[in-house]
């Protein structure tokens, strides 16, 4: 019997160790990858500093609780305030963590303003958690089926749509909006540009908190430290997760202005959450995403994936089957098909290619950050060639 409560749908693979941009399996065999943890190993694997950071760290001091100061995580919130333009932060250990966090800073806020059922805009295919308030912030219908009744106070509009979300205060008390700037498990899907400034006016205009979910974006995914720096906006509440600790768990809730004094001692904690070991880890990480200019080659490389996705797909693009749309901003790239893409992972695997299919018919490609250009160009021509061999065969 399987040890493992069976929540995944596992690989046939289990990696023994990696190194930049590959990983290794019990028989040495080499995979190039394209998923990075699913946005996580943004640095790559094994990258020395981290190590090093880390060895060191647990030789020090691990964890104390945060009945206590701890000074490396007081240094990691002001490095991350100042360079996100945010007030003050709490850590925690997940992406869900952290917008459990924003969502009950969103109802205090509410309650605070005189609202008696605060409720919070969230977007048609949005991914925000698996825990049961983030559950119930998420947009697809498949990941919450069968765990109601899930928590209310949520008013879903279409993604991309501003004037949706201004037309829920008539149906609603709002007290604030939250949004991925580019929707991830929905399918790399990015909005209308404009869209988030135009949000940031609206949460202005109505008193509401503009909460971004830059879990899977942030750290320097899409070309910028934050994707929201794209468009000029700061939120009110920000979340991050993922890439901030290069594989070490660690979340991040950030606030300002209206929303950085909501919450005091004893309206939330956590045990585990900014632990000098995952501050450590993820100092170390701003230092070398800033020292090495890592966010703009994500821009430089994401832009080189994509003109090379388009040529090599060149005449499938509106075929039926074919390739509906290539589209992404830095190192997040979705190539959705016409067909079911499912079976492409497993394609891939075989050729030592680690991808991810999301949606059902996008393929997604989250690669390191820290790809030369030659694995990005492997990656670009192998995930072709694996799509246009997979729409052959669906169109016999």
């Amino acid at each position: 019997m399987d040890p493992l409560i069976p929540t995944y749908a596992r690989l046939p693979v289990a990696f023994t160790h990696g190194k930049g941009a590959w990983l290794y399996d019990s028989d040495s065999q080499a995979y190039l990858d394209a998923l990075a943890g699913i946005a996580v190993c943004n640095l790559g694997h094994a990258h020395p500093e981290i190590a090093e950071a880390l060895a060191d760290q647990a030789r020090k001091l691990l964890h104390v609780s945060n009945l206590y100061h701890i000074p490396i995580q007081e240094r990691l919130a002001e490095r991350l305030c100042a360079t996100t333009g945010m007030e003050a932060a709490f850590f925690c250990n997940s992406g869900a963590e952290a917008n459990e966090a924003a969502i009950k800073i969103a109802r205090r806020y509410g309650h605070d303003r005189g609202l008696t059922e605060p409720a919070v805009v969230v977007a048609d295919g949005a991914f925000h958690g698996r825990t049961l308030g983030a559950l119930a912030a998420t947009g697809n219908p498949k990941v919450r089926e069968g765990f109601a009744p899930l928590p209310g106070g949520f008013v879903r509009v279409p993604y991309g749509d501003a004037a949706a979300a201004a037309a829920a205060g008539d149906r609603a008390e709002i007290a604030a909006v939250l949004v991925e700037p580019i929707q991830g498990e929905g399918g790399v899907v990015v909005p209308p540009a404009g869209w988030l400034r135009e949000l940031r006016a609206l949460c202005d205009q109505r008193g509401w908190l503009l909460m971004l979910d830059e879990i899977q974006t942030g750290i320097g995914r899409t070309g910028k430290l934050l994707a929201c720096h794209h468009d000029g906006v700061t939120p009110d509440v920000l979340t991050l997760a993922k890439g901030l600790g290069n594989g070490v768990p660690i979340g991040a809730c950030l606030v300002r202005g209206p929303a950085a004094g909501v919450l005091g001692p004893g309206s939330h904690g956590t045990t585990f959450g900014g632990n000098p070991l995952a501050a450590r880890a993820a100092l170390t990480v701003l230092d070398i995403v800033e020292r090495d200019g890592v966010a703009d080659r994500a821009a430089r490389l994401g832009e080189r994936m994509m003109d090379r996705l388009h040529t090599e797909l060149d005449g499938t693009v509106g075929a039926h089957p074919g390739v509906a749309e290539i589209r992404g901003r830095g190192l997040m790239i979705g190539i959705e098909l016409t067909v079911d893409a499912a079976p492409l992972v497993r394609q891939a695997l075989q050729q030592g290619l680690l991808i991810n299919v999301t949606a059902g018919n996008v393929v997604r490609l989250l690669p390191p950050l820290i790809l030369t250009d030659g694995e990005a160009d492997r990656i670009a021509v192998e995930v072709a060639a694996l799509i246009r061999h997979h729409l052959a065969a669906a169109s016999v």
